[in-house]
């Protein structure tokens, strides 16, 4: 299947396709240039081989996985191995990996020789759904999440399904935050389609067992993200809607005050202070079902969670601009200060 994002900035397409690893070569224009694969350790040797023999001529840059290693420090490497090989505007990056990959690969196109063509190939199912389609690209800067960045939007998106096999359970969970995020504030519709289906088990063998309809849960999602990104490109208004859960997530994942989470199991935490009673109680099950956390047991420093939430980009004077769920489907937009985000989370830790 082929979406379509179009906005004042250029248009791109999305093919959401099994095994389209296989065809890089023929849907990406990649023959007559040198390619850069951005990547890193955590994503299967098969698939950058498979992505390089495509290539015509390509370098592979592999980094450490791991949010801790979006850095100036590795950006700044990615950019001497591009000059040092010559790259030039007519050369192109590919990010193969998930959103770490994504957002690095993508601000280094960016800045290099004042931009230059990326494609993302998103292996996970976080990237897939969200990180990989809307042209936000940054590193982390002094321990803040994203604090550094630019928009610069992809030529095109590769997704393949195939590739979430190769992922833990967890990982698929991860992804999951982001599909219920976008079916919270704008699908009711999405929203109760996961409340009746199971879209990810683990198998006896340990392996995970992804529900045959995983390409059109991405499909609707991404259609979310496209609306909104297409109206507003540079999040000046209407796409602060896809920070819901974010604005406490990222705190919680800068501060380290629940320990050992990955992004989307803070954004599922980030989500439950945000929104109504009724629309808690039937998040609870949906996050259970998914095997992401429903209760912040503990926050561990209340401090570091404040000083996150007044380094965030949202901030503007002693308020952070917010997102509400009143009722599954909308959303509102709310103003409020990091004293009250953090009594927020707190006075739902005893969710049970």
């Amino acid at each position: 299947m082929k979406l379509n994002v179009s906005t004042h900035l250029g248009e791109y397409p999305i093919y959401i396709e099994r095994n389209v690893l296989s065809r890089v070569g023929e849907l990406l224009p990649l023959s007559e240039r040198r390619v850069c694969i951005v990547t890193d350790s955590g994503v299967p040797q098969q698939y950058i081989d498979a992505v390089a023999a495509q290539c015509n001529v390509s370098l592979v840059f592999c980094f450490a996985c791991g949010e801790q290693n979006k850095t100036f420090d590795t950006l700044r490497l990615l950019l001497d191995d591009l000059l040092a090989l010559n790259f030039d505007r007519k050369d192109a990056i590919i990010a193969l990996g998930g959103g770490v990959v994504t957002d690095l690969a993508g601000f280094a196109a960016s800045i290099y020789m004042r931009g230059v063509d990326f494609y993302n190939i998103p292996t996970t199912l976080l990237s897939q759904v969200d990180a990989s389609v809307g042209g936000k690209t940054a590193v982390d800067l002094g321990g803040y999440k994203n604090m550094i960045g630019a928009f610069w939007q992809p030529q095109a998106v590769l997704i393949d399904p195939l590739t979430l096999q190769t992922l833990p359970k967890r990982r698929i969970a991860d992804g999951m935050a982001e599909v219920i995020k976008m079916s919270l504030t704008n699908d009711k519709a999405l929203f109760e389609r996961l409340e009746r289906e199971a879209i990810v088990a683990e198998n006896a063998d340990g392996t995970v067992a992804l529900a045959d309809t995983i390409d059109e849960i991405i499909a609707a999602a991404l259609n979310i993200k496209i609306r909104v990104v297409e109206d507003d490109v540079r999040e000046a208004g209407l796409r602060r809607v896809l920070n819901f859960g974010h604005t406490l997530g990222h705190a919680i994942e800068t501060c380290g005050g629940l320990v050992d989470l990955y992004h989307g199991e803070c954004v599922a935490l980030g989500m439950l202070p945000m929104c109504s009673d009724e629309v808690r109680a039937r998040l609870v099950p949906v996050l259970k079902a998914c095997g992401l956390p429903y209760v912040p047991e503990t926050v561990t420093d209340k401090e570091a969670l404040l000083s996150a939430l007044k380094h965030d980009k949202k901030t503007a004077g002693d308020k952070v601009h917010t997102v509400f769920v009143p009722t599954v489907g909308t959303f509102e937009m709310q103003d409020m200060t990091p004293e009250e985000l953090v009594a927020r989370l707190i006075s739902i830790a005893d969710i049970k």
